[in-house]
C-alpha cells in the first residue's frame, strides 16, 4: 500500500468526514461535525494534512499555529488502515510544519484511556497537565483530559 500525504483545505471536507465517521468511537463523542471542521479550516494558522492510501482517504491531522505555539487539534485514522504507520506519518508531518512555521512547542489533548496515548509518547510527547472529568461519554461517564506537549527546539539546532 502506498501512502501519500497532501495538504488539504475545506475542499477536502468529504475525505475528512469519511475518516471521521470511521476513526472515532461514538461512545466518547470526540468526533467533530462537518461545520466544526469547516469553521476552523477558515482560520489563520490552521492546516490540514490528509493521508491517502491509493485513492482512499486513510487518515488526517488538523492543526493550528498561534504565535510560537502549535496544537494538534484532531488526528484520525480509519480502522482499516491502522497500525501501518499513517498516524506516525501524520504526526511527523505536523511536527515538521509546526517547527517550520516557528513553533517552539506542540501541544495536544487526549482522553485518558485512549490507546493513542502510547503513540503520542512514542513520538516524544510528555504529559504536562490533566483536566479532571473533562470529557463526558455517551453513557454519562466522565473522563480526564490529558494535555501533552513536545519541545520543538531540538529541530532548530
Amino acid at each position: 500500500m502506498t501512502t501519500r500525504l497532501i495538504e488539504g483545505s475545506s475542499a477536502d471536507i468529504d475525505a475528512v468526514m469519511r475518516v471521521m465517521g470511521d476513526a472515532f468511537d461514538p461512545a466518547f463523542g470526540e468526533a467533530w461535525t462537518r461545520s466544526q471542521c469547516l469553521g476552523i479550516l477558515g482560520l489563520p494558522g490552521v492546516w490540514l494534512t490528509i493521508a491517502y492510501v491509493g485513492e482512499e482517504p486513510g487518515g488526517f491531522a488538523l492543526s493550528r499555529l498561534v504565535a510560537d505555539e502549535a496544537e494538534l487539534l484532531l488526528i484520525g485514522v480509519r480502522s482499516a488502515f491502522r497500525r501501518v504507520g499513517i498516524a506516525t506519518a501524520l504526526i511527523e508531518r505536523t511536527i515538521q510544519i509546526a517547527a517550520t512555521g516557528g513553533a517552539i512547542r506542540l501541544h495536544l489533548e487526549v482522553r485518558a484511556g485512549n490507546s493513542a496515548i502510547n503513540l503520542y509518547h512514542k513520538a516524544g510527547f510528555t504529559e504536562i497537565g490533566r483536566r479532571k472529568s473533562y470529557y463526558r461519554g455517551a453513557d454519562g461517564q466522565l473522563y480526564d483530559a490529558l494535555t501533552l506537549s513536545m519541545d520543538l527546539n531540538f529541530l532548530k539546532q
